[in-house]
């Protein structure tokens, strides 16, 4: 029986591809950097904001983690001042949340994005009271696809792992999936491939964000 889904944010409920290239592109630039093509992100992101930062740097910086970590503030304060300037919901996310609403199942937000900037964020795009829990990247707490966040999220809606749908775009959600123990569900709207979801082991792959709604009443009936 599924009661609850666990969402990814980025490239999963939101489009946040332009705005996340466009910040770093400003890091990266101010500090002479080459910049990237907002389509490159879509191979950086995914693994949390550093690893995101040191993706986008020259070889000869990545392994120079206190200079990672200065360019990332730096992100940081840039971004949450712009992450919603071209940052948008999906086709048929509403009407996917508003459907699970309808049907008594819980959701929430788990994503490696930096807590401060996913409460940004959300808020810009969602209505309030939406998501049972919202668990960003923070101190102390390994990211996905450790399962401690997912967990965390599951302790706040009061559900079991075999209770809960983990829906994502990229191997990482895949892997939090499996690791926690709740049914992967991989979308192929977002930033990776059919490809890469079915070689991390997604039981479903969806188009459209609806079928979301239908996996759910085929376990449930």
């Amino acid at each position: 029986m599924i009661k609850a889904v666990l969402f990814d944010l980025d490239g999963t409920l939101v489009n946040t591809l332009g705005d996340l290239a466009h910040s770093v592109n400003y890091v990266l630039s101010k500090h002479g950097h080459p910049t990237h093509e907002t389509d490159e992100f879509k191979m950086f992101v995914g693994n949390g904001n550093e690893v995101m930062m040191r993706r986008a740097l020259p070889e000869c910086f990545r392994s120079d983690r206190e200079y990672v970590l200065k360019l990332r503030e730096e992100f940081y304060d840039y971004y949450k001042e712009h992450c919603a300037d071209k940052s948008c919901v999906y086709d048929g996310i509403n009407n996917l949340i508003k459907t699970l609403l309808e049907m008594e199942i819980s959701i929430a937000i788990v994503t490696n994005k930096a807590q401060t900037m996913t409460d940004v964020l959300v808020p810009k795009l969602f209505d309030k009271n939406v998501f049972s829990a919202i668990i960003g990247q923070r101190d102390g707490v390994p990211t996905k696809p450790e399962p401690h966040m997912p967990f965390l999220a599951m302790t706040q809606m009061d559900v079991n792992p075999d209770e809960c749908l983990f829906v994502g775009d990229s191997n990482a959600d895949i892997d939090t999936a499996l690791n926690c123990g709740n049914t992967p569900v991989g979308v192929l709207w977002g930033f990776r491939d059919e490809e890469e979801l079915r070689n991390a082991g997604a039981r479903y792959i969806v188009e459209k964000p609806y079928e979301i709604a239908d996996i759910i009443k085929e376990i449930n009936k």
